[in-house]
């Protein structure tokens, strides 16, 4: 074996992350020591994404070892009739070793190995001292043990093959500023008429670049010239001029945007040819109250949708409180104070005195179900507006199990902070959030905006500033 070849020693977490890496490494060779399989053996039991990641992993492992005998086992399982989770991928000519015999290293720089990471990189320093598996490298999505590794002189990385993007800074954000010269590069091949209440536009293909549908276009400091991309053919790019929402009459029960991002999302939440949208935003940006405020004039004055459904994670920021009592409803709610905080607002109303007030809010909260994420798997929502608040915590996972959910007329809203992730191994290039992101910006029933101002307060604005 030369040293071009490389072997990849998988830590556990990686496995229970993605069952499917097994498949990932191409034509190189991956190393699976004893103690990761006592470990997936530990984790498989239970109803958690974890546990069942355990299972599928342990279940590939068996169908790759299949009636091979101790002698295959020991000289490497081919990988290539399984690649890609079982259809063959031409040029993949890796080989999958399991651990058959005891492996250790004389000196492990004074670290105990008496547990399994430790355990892990035992096995990885004894595979490069023994030769003939080329360049060993652990991959691990535990970063202390990567320390660990770099400090003994081992190779370590992550798991990068779940990144959506290479940077974040890379993720779609649903507008595209244009030169302030945008008119006279059409070079006067524009066409304007009038369809259905809506203004168009066509101009040469390629002054947009790319024309993705349902991006937003824009000139800085001319609110007169906000066009949103409907489709391009024959050489030509079609452009609607968006809805004004930040005029009063305009106001989308009773909320009018205050900044262009925030009327370029009301265009996508109030079009009902956009079936999924995603916003992105700071704390503060308004994504709840303008998702709550479209959901709430499209179920009670249009009646496009029956009812509002919203959904989040449940994740503590500090302690856990423990158990919840109540119905599933009940145990939700002290996860939904931004929903409440929200609700407030949208349902203030002088009209009535405080009787008014409160039947409105009766009234409200009888349009909207909160419901959990533990119970959706196997659902199917009719003519339902849906709110995933929180979605950063997703994974990719997680999200088209929630995304498949959606029946006929059903509308879904993605709400959520990619600088706010709490859920374990997931970071700003592998959640589910820049996942959906990323892959429905095509789609010409999809839409996407990033909130950059927020505008709770001018205290809060400082804060989100300076702290």
């Amino acid at each position: 074996m030369t040293d071009a070849l490389r072997t990849y020693v998988l830590d556990t977490n990686v496995l229970m992350h993605d069952p499917a890496a097994l498949f990932r490494f191409a034509e190189h060779q991956l190393f699976i020591p004893m103690i990761v399989l006592e470990e997936l053996d530990a984790s498989k039991k239970g109803v958690s994404e974890v546990a069942r990641n355990a299972r599928q992993a342990s279940r590939f492992l068996d169908e790759i070892i299949g009636d091979a005998d101790a002698a295959a086992i020991t000289a490497g399982l081919p990988l290539e009739s399984f690649a890609n989770g079982g259809a063959p991928a031409a040029g993949s000519g890796g080989k999958l070793f399991l651990q058959t015999t005891p492996l250790k290293v004389a000196n492990l720089g004074g670290i105990a190995a008496s547990t399994p990471d430790n355990s892990i990189l035992e096995t990885g320093l004894a595979l490069r001292a023994e030769g003939g598996f080329g360049k060993v490298i652990l991959v691990s999505k535990d970063i202390n043990l990567r320390i660990k590794a770099r400090v003994l002189g081992m190779l370590a990385e992550d798991y990068y093959n779940d990144k959506v993007l290479d940077d974040i800074d890379l993720l779609y954000t649903g507008a595209q500023e244009m030169p302030a010269d945008f008119w006279a590069r059409c070079q006067n091949d524009v066409k304007c008429w009038k369809e259905d209440s809506g203004t168009y536009y066509s101009i040469p293909s390629g002054i947009v670049t790319p024309a993705i549908p349902n991006e937003f276009v824009y000139v800085a400091n001319d609110e007169a010239l906000e066009l949103t991309v409907v489709r391009e053919a024959e050489g030509k790019l079609v452009l609607r001029q968006v809805r004004d929402f930040r005029q009063p009459r305009n106001a989308v029960w009773g909320v009018a945007a205050r900044n262009r991002e925030q009327n370029f999302a009301l265009n996508l939440l109030m079009d009902p040819e956009v079936d999924f949208v995603s916003l992105v935003g700071t704390a503060g940006t308004g994504k709840t109250l303008l998702a709550l405020a479209a959901g709430l004039a499209q179920c009670m004055e249009q009646r496009r949708y029956r009812e509002i459904i919203i959904t989040r994670v449940t994740i503590p920021v500090g302690e856990d409180i423990g158990f919840l009592p109540g119905t599933e409803e009940e145990k939700m709610t002290p996860w939904m104070g931004a929903l409440m905080d929200n609700l407030e607002v949208l349902s203030e109303s002088d009209e009535g005195g405080e009787w008014g007030r409160g039947a409105s809010n009766d009234l409200l909260q009888h349009r909207i179900k909160i419901r959990s994420l533990n119970f959706m798997r196997g659902r199917t929502f009719l003519n339902r507006y849906v709110i995933i608040d929180e979605a950063q915590n997703l994974t990719p996972k997680q999200m088209k199990t929630l995304i498949t959910r959606a029946g006929p007329g059903t509308k879904l809203v993605c709400l959520g902070n990619v600088g706010q992730i709490d859920t374990p191994y997931l970071s700003e290039t592998t959640s589910g959030l820049t996942f959906v992101v990323d892959r429905f910006k095509s789609w010409e029933h999809g839409g996407h905006v990033t909130l950059r101002r927020g505008e709770r307060s001018r205290l809060a604005d400082y804060a989100s500033q300076y702290l």
